[in-house]
């Protein structure tokens, strides 16, 4: 069949993927980071590679190779506290990608995976001890993708307490 297409598609395109560290300074030192990778956080953080996309949305880690996926627009307008929380939460991602964990794992809606439920804990922890109402976390935590139920079976598993949480 493809002969008789009469063209050539070559489908070794190169992704490009930059240096972590190039784009995210300092994440080294932060407390949260340090507890996930320990002493290898410099030689994780030096070797993880990120990989920028036009596509919408925000962040994620592919399952294939650990990079961490990122909207360029997100990051170019995304709110910096929201974009750093986000960070905090691949990197956990990144962990669980190198402890060999499915991150996606099929068998669980997105707010019930085990991986999501962790990473979630450890960006709302990092969102208090910046201080952060339980408000602002609420906001952080709510997206436009996320069902009002989803949004409370999350905030449910994450025992964040939103004023406005839906019915």
């Amino acid at each position: 069949m493809e002969s008789r297409l009469k063209v050539e598609i070559s489908r070794n395109a190169k992704v490009i993927a930059y240096p972590f560290i190039d784009y995210f300074k300092g994440f080294e030192n932060v407390d949260i980071v340090k507890r996930l990778f320990g002493d290898k956080t410099r030689e994780v953080l030096n070797a993880l590679k990120v990989e920028f996309a036009s596509r919408r949305g925000y962040m994620g880690v592919n399952d294939e190779n650990g990079h961490i996926l990122i909207s360029a627009a997100y990051l170019k307008k995304g709110d910096i506290i929201d974009l750093y929380l986000d960070i905090i939460h691949e990197l956990v991602h990144v962990r669980q990608f190198m402890d060999g964990k499915k991150l996606f794992d099929s068998n669980y809606s997105y707010v019930e995976r085990p991986t999501e439920i962790e990473a979630y804990r450890h960006s709302v922890e990092e969102a208090k001890n910046l201080g952060l109402s339980d408000e602002r976390i609420c906001e952080y935590l709510k997206t436009e993708r996320m069902s009002d139920e989803d949004f409370n079976k999350l905030i449910s598993a994450l025992e964040v307490t939103c004023t406005k949480q839906t019915e």
